[in-house]
């Protein structure tokens, strides 16, 4: 039993640091994230291995713990730190900025908003799957989804006319 956690925990951690970063926006906070999770998981973990899909599960825990998480000034001011992807070597500044940007952008998304985003585009999860994970309706994250990018367009618009002194 004990050999099957661990072999799950070895296949799955990446992903689910990955994920966590993905929410978090620094990989510090992901991994502290992260390893509550493992606790929880090791605790629960002959319950939690029946079940249908244990590792969409432990995706939920992650994403419940990022919700929730409340313990520290860091974790309710989520800085922006290292993009768990690689940037094109011809062109890592321009990369490298443009991410950036966008990781500034996505940490002033209220948590749900920033989770809709992470788990519609990162992790290519549908909008039933991301209601059923949320325990919301589909509706609700569409709207979520709405509101999220809306915002993030008008802040990229907004940027935009200040750069360019307010000429088209």
């Amino acid at each position: 039993m004990m050999a099957d956690y661990e072999n799950f925990v070895r296949a799955l951690l990446p992903r689910l640091l990955r994920y966590a970063t993905m929410l978090t926006g620094e990989r510090e906070l992901a991994g502290d994230l992260v390893q509550d999770v493992l606790v929880k998981l090791h605790r629960r973990w002959s319950r939690i291995s029946s079940a249908d899909n244990p590792e969409r599960y432990v995706v939920r825990m992650v994403t419940n713990g990022y919700l929730s998480w409340r313990r520290s000034r860091a974790a309710r001011l989520i800085a922006v730190g290292d993009v768990p992807d690689g940037a094109r070597p011809d062109d890592f500044a321009t990369d490298h900025a443009l991410r950036e940007d966008m990781w500034q952008r996505l940490a002033r998304l209220p948590r749900r908003q920033r989770a809709v985003l992470v788990l519609r585009y990162y992790e290519q999860w549908d909008d039933s799957e991301i209601a059923d994970l949320l325990g919301c309706a589909r509706a609700t994250v569409r709207a979520h989804a709405h509101r999220a990018l809306t915002t993030l367009r008008k802040d990229i618009a907004v940027d935009h006319l200040a750069e360019t002194g307010g000429s088209r």
